[in-house]
């Protein structure tokens, strides 16, 4: 059952955060696209102190905050904690020793299965994940626990999970009008500073002045 959230999922992108393979340098490359589209910042644990790291605050932090740091409790994100349907509730302590304000999600799996089944469930238009576990290596690697419902979790939200590696192949970022405006702003003011600068149109602004001077001058002297 997804408990009340003040963040809104509805109709939005939401970019899905795990301190894994290559985050960093996925959350690089996918800049433009978090300035365009502006998608709901879900962190899963650690994955808070990425976004941090790349001066991104996160909407919402899940998981069983075992490894989160001092900036992230402080980030003024909405805590989801991470509970199994067995009662299983690694992190309560922490949380009643911050003192924070959180609600409590019950599903079976990861914390990143955790994350990705509520933006299912709040009806997100779509899911990018950085540094989650994707490959079919991951999937079949012997002795890595939560491999099973990962991977059923993927086959339940579908065409609505994108990683982030497919986004940066795919995605181009609009050239908006604003943009154009500033190009053309920043080409004609340095049009100008050179002009301001040269001695050949200084000396046509001062001819211009003292024709125009001289052409006041003899028409208020002829009607005085």
């Amino acid at each position: 059952m997804v408990p009340p959230l003040r963040t809104d999922f509805r109709g939005r992108h939401v970019l899905v955060v795990v301190r894994g393979h290559d985050y960093k340098e996925d959350l690089r490359t996918l800049r433009p696209y978090i300035e365009e589209y502006r998608p709901v910042l879900v962190a899963v644990d650690g994955g808070a102190d990425a976004l941090l790291d790349m001066r991104y605050t996160p909407d919402m932090i899940i998981g069983d905050f075992d490894s989160l740091s001092e900036r992230a409790w402080e980030c003024g994100a909405e805590l989801v904690h991470h509970v199994h349907p067995d009662g299983r509730a690694p992190g309560r302590e922490e949380l009643a020793e911050a003192g924070k304000p959180y609600v409590e999600f019950v599903v079976e799996g990861t914390s990143e299965d955790a994350a990705m089944l509520l933006a299912l469930e709040c009806r997100a238009e779509l899911i990018v994940a950085v540094g989650t576990h994707a490959t079919m290596v991951e999937f079949l690697d012997k002795g890595r626990a939560g491999m099973s419902s990962t991977f059923l979790t993927r086959l339940r939200i579908g065409p609505m999970l994108i990683d982030a590696k497919g986004v940066n192949q795919l995605y181009v970022g609009r050239v908006r009008r604003r943009d154009i405006l500033l190009l053309v702003i920043a080409a004609l003011t340095v049009i100008l500073a050179v002009a301001l600068v040269s001695d050949s149109l200084q000396v046509l602004l001062r001819t211009v002045w003292v024709y125009m001077r001289d052409f006041w001058y003899s028409v208020t002297g002829r009607f005085s």
